[in-house]
């Protein structure tokens, strides 16, 4: 709320306040007609995202971000399943925020999100977490809008995951921006989110790894009853 007061401070003082209050209902209307438009007309096929007033369509991605995103949904779909912590989703997942509309690679719902998920959903709450894969061509709405927006509407974990260094960045929110979160002495992946969730980072970007920790996961007693 401060960022926002900070942002209307000199509308609110400016003789153009009724003018410019005026230009932007006439925004938010044409942007309500136009996603309206695109939730009529989108494919399951596309992934696709209403960005700043725009319909963004992705390409295809690297074999590299694949195998990254399905490493790690691997992990967190066993870990959620097992503690029954809600549900996890990944790609073509439309996330509806008060401006925005955005298909995130990974997304987690608590229990409570993810008790109003039915079959059917095709527009999805606000996730508590959000996971995205850089590439050359989301890298600056990662790292921008989506950072923003994801803070200041209560996505209560961010990952920025780069597949070609192989590092995760994690975000967690503070007076309405993110903060880094200090990397692990032991380079795990902890979530405040996702109850109980202690991963290795080797396990996001390794094969071997990731298939032994999938399988310590199902060994533990929570995963054995």
């Amino acid at each position: 709320m401060d960022a926002l007061e900070t942002l209307l401070k000199p509308i609110r003082r400016s003789p153009l306040l009724v003018e410019a209050s005026r230009l932007l209902n006439q925004q938010i209307e044409r942007e309500r007609r136009q996603r309206e438009q695109l939730y009529e007309k989108m494919s399951p096929d596309e992934k696709v995202e209403f960005i700043d007033g725009k319909v963004i369509l992705h390409s295809p991605s690297r074999k590299d971000h694949l195998d990254v995103t399905r490493r790690l949904l691997a992990l967190l779909h066993a870990h959620v399943s097992i503690h029954k912590l809600g549900a996890v989703l990944s790609e073509k997942c439309l996330c509806v925020f008060p401006r925005n509309d955005y298909e995130p690679d990974i997304v987690f719902f608590g229990r409570e999100k993810a008790a109003h998920l039915q079959p059917n959903t095709l527009k999805f709450p606000i996730p508590d977490l959000i996971v995205e894969v850089l590439s050359r061509s989301t890298e600056q709405r990662d790292r921008g809008v989506k950072f923003e927006d994801y803070a200041a509407h209560g996505v209560g974990e961010y990952w920025i995951i780069d597949a070609q260094s192989q590092a995760v960045e994690q975000y967690r929110p503070t007076k309405g921006t993110y903060v880094p979160v200090p990397r692990s002495p032991v380079n795990e992946l902890q979530s405040r989110v996702v109850e109980g969730l202690s991963i290795p980072v080797e396990a996001v970007f390794g094969e071997a790894e990731n298939l032994k920790a999938i399988r310590q996961i199902l060994a533990s007693p929570a995963g054995r009853r």
